[in-house]
């Protein structure tokens, strides 16, 4: 049993909150909660929010899952937003965003995210 994550459901994105240490506090679920609005308001429909790793209370990496390569753009906006909002520097906050081809994922709600989380490496293939 993984005592370091935990799943999370977001409206349409499946979360999982990861920590390098413990169990992901209230501050990773804070974090993970701005970053579904930053996601869902400045960029495309297709982008998920795929997980968020806390390392320690002071550096943040935020997976996001897109068909839509335009996404990438906004990436270094939504680091300095979502960083200034919880005090931490830009260089604490990394959003990552991965783009995959629609070919290569179901879009039907549910498939896509699991999808999604696989092609990051959130998650292993299911055999």
């Amino acid at each position: 049993m993984e005592f370091d994550s935990e799943w999370l459901t977001l409206g349409k994105h499946r979360v999982r909150l990861r920590c390098a240490r413990g169990f992901p506090t209230e501050r990773t679920r804070s974090v993970a909660e701005l970053a579904r609005i930053a996601i869902e308001s400045n960029l495309s429909a297709a982008a998920r929010l795929v997980e968020v790793m806390a390392e320690g209370e002071k550096a943040y990496t935020i997976s996001v899952g897109t068909t839509f390569a335009k996404d990438r753009e906004a990436a270094p906006h939504l680091e300095l937003a979502l960083a200034s909002m919880f005090g931490l520097a830009a260089r604490q906050v990394n959003v990552e965003v991965v783009v995959v081809s629609q070919t290569e994922v179901d879009k039907h709600f549910g498939v896509y995210e699991r999808m999604l989380a696989e092609k990051l490496g959130v998650v292993p293939p299911i055999q």
